[in-house]
């Protein structure tokens, strides 16, 4: 059985210590946290170690923590010659340590502590220096996932940016029609259907073929009436923004 530690105790670490609790081919040996209370709810209180140097050899370590950490916590990691990872969209593996094998597990995913993920759907971005290695976490994130890809540190910034744009900057557009939604007294649940059928159609059409609303059709008199109604001067910037981007786009 082979083991695994975990340093972290964000949403990705949250997540990636249920999902891999489960599997019956690996062990969790050690997980490393700064704060008890963020991962004893559900992880046996043995296991976890309040310091990195606290760790046991293991054969994978994953690193879970903030990007501009994870340079000086794989610094810190007190064994050598281990496959160590890290989970990071951005970061390139070049900056963990050169004492251990360097790898990356990165979970494509937005990850909330109180909303419980299918690991299953989740895609997983996987490199490493040597094959073998490769090989090594193709096996564990096959048993975490069915979507599991090869993914160079340059398409892995390219795909993070791009994940921003389809999930961080969506999830801020539905934040501002939820607050138009309050201040004119009505239900942000009314849009919920819209919001699904949206996401829906992606998967059966290309984005561009997907597209409606007023700026695809060049409907200047509704865009107008809409720039008119936007009383707040940042809303009507990424209205006027988004619009200008997806006739540009026809």
């Amino acid at each position: 059985m082979k083991t695994i530690n975990i340093i972290g105790s964000g949403n990705v670490a949250h997540h990636l210590v249920r999902a891999l609790a489960e599997l019956s081919n690996y062990k969790i040996q050690n997980v490393a946290v700064r704060s008890l209370d963020k991962i004893a709810d559900f992880f046996p209180n043995d296991l976890i170690v309040p310091t990195i140097e606290d760790l046991k050899p293991a054969d994978i370590t994953l690193i879970s923590v903030t990007d501009s950490a994870i340079a000086e916590v794989s610094e810190r990691i007190p064994y050598k010659d281990a496959l160590v990872v890290h989970t990071s969209g951005t970061t390139a593996l070049e900056v963990l340590n050169d004492k251990n094998r360097k790898g990356v597990f990165y979970p494509l995913q937005t990850f909330s502590k109180n909303k419980e993920i299918n690991f299953k759907e989740v895609p997983l971005c996987l490199e490493a220096v040597n094959t073998d290695d490769l090989i090594e976490l193709k096996l564990l994130a096959e048993e975490l996932s069915d979507k599991v890809f090869e993914i160079s540190s340059e398409q892995r910034k390219s795909l993070h940016v791009a994940a921003v744009f389809v999930s961080n900057f969506t999830n801020h557009l539905y934040s501002i029609g939820n607050e138009i939604c309050k201040e004119n007294n009505i239900p942000f649940d009314i849009l919920k259907p819209l919001i699904n059928e949206t996401a829906d159609k992606i998967n059966y059409l290309n984005p561009k073929d997907a597209q409606t609303g007023p700026a695809v059709r060049f409907d200047q008199k509704t865009i107008k009436a809409h720039q008119d109604f936007l009383t707040n001067k940042t809303y009507k910037e990424i209205y006027n923004l988004i619009t200008q981007s997806i006739q540009k786009n026809v």
